[in-house]
């Protein structure tokens, strides 16, 4: 197996929840590196036997030793509480370690404060959709961080989907678009199974039909090439159904409420900086 994101530390995660183990299941079957280069730390027991059992990585409840010889460490915590725990073990960090971040909205320069002003320290906001391998995230170098440990941040998230490289000042965009974006996607499901089922349909039917017509858009846009307004202009035939739909959706200012959503998820991944 190929150990290429490693040379002769180990990758630590610390927080073993859901993105955590889509980042630990991916850069396994990827090949990227071997379970027994892998350390994963929680206090809940439950998710660290989950890990053991699942993918055979060592885990544990003491994160100032899982860090003693890491060469990667994920920051896969909440940004509420990532200040907190940085800081309990941040004595213990190799000063060459590679610090990436997913915690959304804490900036690289809060997190180097923690650890000392010459860490090494990457941000990534990634989605849930990784933990299908389709994620789309985004990747910001710190201060301190060179091209070869964004190389290899990219390549741990390659192994779940796509990632492109941003300005850090671009990740509060990134969080409002991909970083929530599934939760709008989910939601507008949500309201097309809604309007199924009160046309007749049965949940399942309706669920089934809202899902792959979801899928299939997307899919559809990018196999094309096309620009959305291109595709959505094709399938909205003048005095049609869909544009009949279509006229509903920009009266109740759909558009512009999305846009809303997008500026409030933004304002509090700015919001998060400050805590």
């Amino acid at each position: 197996m190929t150990n290429s994101l490693l040379s002769t530390g180990r990758l630590v995660f610390i927080g073993a929840g859901n993105m955590a183990e889509a980042m630990v299941r991916g850069a396994l079957v990827a090949g990227v590196v071997s379970a027994e280069s892998v350390t994963v730390t929680d206090i809940v027991e439950e998710r660290l036997t989950h890990f053991s059992d699942t993918y055979g990585v060592r885990t544990g409840t003491d994160n100032e030793v899982a860090v003693l010889d890491a060469e990667i460490i994920v920051l896969a915590v909440k940004p509420q509480v990532l200040a907190h725990i940085v800081k309990g073990f941040a004595a213990s960090v190799p000063s060459d370690a590679l610090v990436v971040s997913i915690a959304a909205g804490i900036p690289s320069h809060r997190i180097e404060e923690h650890l000392g002003e010459s860490q090494r320290v990457v941000r990534v906001m990634p989605n849930t959709p990784c933990l299908v391998q389709q994620g789309a995230s985004a990747v910001a170098a710190g201060r301190h961080a060179g091209p070869d440990d964004v190389r290899r941040t990219m390549a741990l998230l390659e192994s779940v989907g796509f990632v492109a490289e941003v300005d850090e000042s671009d990740l509060d965009a990134v969080t409002a678009l991909s970083g929530s974006g599934p939760a709008y996607v989910f939601l507008f499901i949500e309201a097309l199974v809604a309007g199924g089922t009160g046309l007749g349909l049965t949940e399942s039917m309706a669920r089934d039909l809202a899902v792959r017509t979801v899928r299939g858009a997307a899919d559809l846009l990018e196999s094309t090439g096309e620009e959305p307004e291109t595709l959505r202009a094709r399938v909205t035939s003048k005095g049609g159904t869909t544009e009949q739909a279509i006229a509903v959706l920009e009266e109740r200012s759909v558009r512009e409420a999305v846009i809303a959503a997008m500026e409030a998820a933004a304002q509090r991944s700015h919001q998060l900086a400050e805590m």
